[in-house]
């Protein structure tokens, strides 16, 4: 992780929060063990992030140990009261989103990582995920834009 990207506020992508909230997901692990080492430099949700850990962990097909929405949103609200918590508006408009930035899109699936990295762009932060291949929707912007949790050191 570069210096940039350590003084970032960390918008945390739905796949790390849904890791980070259930111990028997696959990624929990690494999740924790770098929201231990960075949450205090400040970590950021957004209503899509939100909606979207309520929405996986109240979906038995995504974690066997499913709950409520409603528990799910009070989870949410736990881990939001955590050390460094900022809740950041969703204040950039999907159609008027720059061009080359649009281009970038190949499928449905990129659409709302594309706007959770235009946030985290918007927001002078970082977009932290562990999906791989979204290193490609950064155009020409700034490599520090994005983070991925390594594994914690055995």
């Amino acid at each position: 992780m570069t210096p940039t990207q350590q003084r970032r506020c960390a918008l945390l992508d739905v796949n790390v929060l849904v890791a980070l909230a259930w111990p028997n997901h696959t990624h929990h692990d690494r999740a924790r063990a770098w929201f231990d080492r960075r949450h205090r430099a400040g970590w950021a949700t957004t209503p899509i992030s939100e909606a979207g850990f309520v929405r996986v962990s109240s979906n038995r097909a995504a974690i066997p140990t499913a709950t409520t929405p409603g528990l799910a949103r009070e989870l949410l609200s736990q881990l939001t009261m955590l050390p460094g918590h900022e809740f950041w508006v969703d204040d950039v408009p999907l159609v008027t989103g720059r061009e080359s930035d649009l281009d970038l899109l190949v499928s449905h699936r990129d659409v709302t990582d594309a706007h959770l990295l235009a946030l985290a762009e918007r927001h002078g932060g970082r977009l932290v995920t562990f999906d791989s291949k979204l290193h490609r929707l950064l155009g020409e912007r700034d490599p520090a834009l994005l983070d991925r949790p390594e594994p914690p050191p055995q």
